[in-house]
């Protein structure tokens, strides 16, 4: 089986992709310093322990495993902590990106698939994004993913590093199998502190915001499955390996849902009640986000299966259900 490195492995997206990964035929080798991912996620492949900053240690694992391509997760994603703490951002997003990629160039590993993000756009009131839509983030995390966007050009320019670029828009639901599932600390994403509030481990779900420019006033998202996130991401590391060129896709369903939708969703498919609480604004937040792209439909042949609100709902529902991973 050829490797393939796997940087964030350990995390949410990360540990579905290397299950995805496996399933295709590839061995995932999950490079992880376990800030926010969980080593009991590490079920599919290797695990080596290390951080993107640490030049001599990705040289050793680059080494050790020769992998034909580096499918790169790992980084810090909190908007609200990205306008509080931008340096932290910087120095880990666009620092650790820019060392991986000098250390997968020094070990001829050509070949990177790209977790971005559909925020990178910033905000376009009523207008479904596609890939030619400007890119004007409004957040320091979304700026951090268009610089490595931006690095990721330069560098194919310099030095043939052939890439695919994803632009997530949100990502939600569960592995059906339950094997892996999302679990953050803290907590911030809204279908699982959703499912927490409905179990009676936090209080209430705080809404972010009621006065948006929504017919409900709450925030509306595009919301796609993990399972058919990565599996798109098996499909750009064989677009790479096929040889053909350098690409940037969206990954969302092209369906918005307002917070108080989803909240909605929730409760017809737990049959129980989510106890909310109306907040203010988040710095950062954009209105709307919502994919009007058909690309990685007709040009990867990706067909996303378990994007619907219930289905994804109902699959993180179970993965809660099971348990989480212990530190």
């Amino acid at each position: 089986m050829s490797n393939v490195l796997v940087t964030g492995g350990a995390g949410y997206i990360g540990s579905h992709a290397c299950k995805a990964l496996r399933v295709a035929g590839f061995t995932p080798v999950t490079y992880d310093n376990l800030c926010t991912g969980w080593q009991d996620a590490v079920k599919f492949g290797p695990f080596e322990l290390g951080d993107l900053q640490d030049r001599a240690r990705l040289d050793e694992v680059f080494a050790t495993y020769q992998p034909v391509a580096v499918m790169h997760f790992a980084a810090l994603s909190q908007v609200g902590e990205s306008m509080a703490e931008p340096g932290r951002y910087w120095q880990n997003n666009v620092g650790g990106s820019l060392t991986l990629f000098e250390a997968a160039i020094a070990a001829e590993c050509l070949n990177v698939v790209f977790s971005s993000t559909c925020a990178t756009y910033g905000d376009h009131d009523n207008v479904l994004l596609d890939e030619t839509i400007g890119q004007h983030p409004i957040n320091a995390y979304a700026s951090s993913k268009r610089a490595i966007e931006d690095m990721l050009r330069d560098f194919e320019g310099a030095h043939g590093l052939r890439n695919v670029i994803f632009r997530y828009f949100n990502v939600a639901g569960a592995d059906p199998e339950a094997e892996v599932g999302e679990h953050h600390l803290p907590e911030t994403h809204l279908v699982p502190l959703m499912l927490e509030a409905i179990a009676g481990k936090r209080d209430a779900l705080t809404i972010h915001g009621t006065d948006y420019d929504t017919p409900d006033g709450t925030c509306i998202r595009d919301y796609v499955h993990v399972c058919d996130l990565v599996d798109a991401h098996v499909l750009g590391l064989r677009w790479l390996l096929d040889g053909k060129a350098s690409r940037v896709f969206n990954l969302g369903s092209g369906t918005g849902f307002s917070v108080r939708e989803v909240v909605d969703h929730s409760r017809a498919v737990t049959n129980k009640a989510v106890p909310v609480i109306d907040g203010p604004r988040r710095a950062g937040d954009c209105t709307k986000l919502v994919s009007g792209s058909t690309r990685a439909e007709k040009e990867l042949g990706w067909t996303p299966t378990r994007s619907k609100m219930d289905i994804m709902i109902a699959d993180a529902w179970r993965w809660h259900q099971t348990g989480h991973y212990d530190r």
